[in-house]
């Protein structure tokens, strides 16, 4: 699986278990896998569904500033790569 860097965490929120994700690069979608890695952190997790401003979108493309449900905590800096089908 290949791997290219989408964005980076801006910001996580521990109670509902979101991380705010700036993307940079590319798009995301509902249905992507992202992995989500920094010095302490490397999770992997399927997007259920994205949000801006908490209302839930279809697509984020660079730019965008989206709430993403995460499985584990993760922290500010960390890198956010979409996984890629070969």
């Amino acid at each position: 699986m290949a791997e290219e860097k989408i964005g980076e965490v801006i910001k996580f929120f521990a109670k509902p278990s979101v991380a705010a994700v700036k993307i940079t690069d590319g798009e995301l979608k509902p249905g992507d896998t992202i992995k989500i890695t920094g010095h302490t952190t490397d999770i992997t997790n399927v997007v259920e569904s994205m949000e801006v401003n908490n209302a839930k979108v279809d697509k984020a493309v660079a730019g965008d500033y989206i709430g993403v449900k995460v499985s584990d905590r993760v922290r500010p800096g960390d890198e956010v790569f979409k996984v890629v089908p070969e």
